[in-house]
């Protein structure tokens, strides 16, 4: 049995209370489902900026009336004091997911990015350590490394932000270690590399790429191809990420803790779009399309691979779907609710 699977068998023996912020989001809701199906207790906090009633409504078919119970939601935004002290009380574990993502999104509107990002995170952690919860999670991001040339990412070392995206998600990381250092409140970072899977929004100006394409594909449409198609990055199935939120919440820390959430490995775009092609083929969708090449994007980083030797040392974290396990599972959902 490993960390996780000892870890799950804990929590449905003695159930805990959870604040997901977010929790209309992609990620957020996969946090949620997979909380509900332990027999946890949940609190969600969200504005619906950029999550869905449908994706909570998805969890509640799939969880069930009777857990669906345990779940209580808040329609509130993270600027806001008063919706972040509502969220946290009797709250034992939070993990905060809530964020305004995407490096072009950032470039376009830096002001309202640092407002949810950088005050909104100020807010949650604030209430969070006055509420005394047990441990404090965040979503942070590998952008935060910048220019740095070396592979793997290390989380020790970084290079300047590139984007105001990911300046918002360094002061995070910043505050983290502040308050540690200033209050005795711990918290822990989880830089996210590329996280796909059910539920992530297909539609919009700043969809992730596997959605976007492949709701193009699915609809016969063209794939555009930032760049030569050689731009790499190290895709984590979302039932990772889960993993590492649950693992870090109930694993005690010293000090504010920064850990790479990926599987540390490199995939192509080139790569990707093959492999959603045949992924698609196997439930039938066929795309004959040649992809349309275009210009790198400002902001975007050439390569990404992340090291989660710290995860996997200190956490126990053992990423279980690398990217195409994670594409076949996700395929059939897209497919569906396209």
């Amino acid at each position: 049995m490993d960390n996780y699977q000892a870890l799950q068998q804990r929590l449905k023996a003695e159930p805990k209370v959870w604040l997901v912020t977010g929790v209309a989001g992609f990620i957020g809701s996969n946090l949620l489902e997979t909380l509900l199906k332990l027999d946890q207790k949940v609190v969600g906090l969200d504005n619906f900026a950029t999550g869905h009633r449908k994706n909570l409504d998805e969890v509640k078919s799939l969880v069930g009336d009777k857990r669906w119970a345990n779940f209580r939601f808040i329609e509130g935004d993270i600027r806001k004091k008063a919706d972040c002290e509502e969220a946290v009380k009797g709250v034992d574990y939070v993990l905060h997911q809530a964020a305004l993502g995407s490096v072009p999104r950032s470039l376009n509107d830096p002001v309202t990015s640092n407002e949810v990002n950088i005050s909104g995170f100020l807010n949650m952690l604030v209430a969070a350590k006055e509420a005394s919860v047990q441990s404090f999670v965040y979503a942070a991001s590998s952008s935060t490394y910048g220019d740095h040339p070396a592979l793997p990412k290390v989380e020790e070392n970084i290079g300047k932000p590139l984007s105001p995206y990911a300046v918002t998600k360094y002061v995070n990381e910043l505050y983290s270690d502040v308050f540690s250092r200033a209050y005795g409140f711990h918290s822990i970072g989880l830089r996210y590399f590329n996280v796909f899977g059910r539920r992530q929004d297909p539609n919009g100006a700043y969809a992730a790429v596997i959605p976007k394409w492949t709701a193009a594909m699915t609809l016969n449409q063209e794939v555009h191809i930032n760049g030569d198609g050689e731009t790499s990055r190290d895709f984590c199935y979302v039932e990772n990420a889960v993993q590492a939120n649950l693992l870090a919440a109930t694993t005690p820390v010293e000090n504010s803790e920064v850990f790479n959430v990926a599987v540390g490995d490199r995939t192509t775009l080139n790569q990707l779009f093959h492999a959603i092609k045949d992924a698609l083929a196997e439930q039938g969708v066929t795309y004959n399309r040649k992809p349309v090449y275009r210009d790198f994007r400002a902001g975007d980083v050439r390569h990404s691979q992340a090291d989660v030797s710290k995860a996997e040392r200190i956490l126990g974290y053992q990423p279980q779907f690398h990217i195409f396990d994670g594409i076949s599972l996700t395929m059939p959902w897209y497919i569906k609710n396209q």
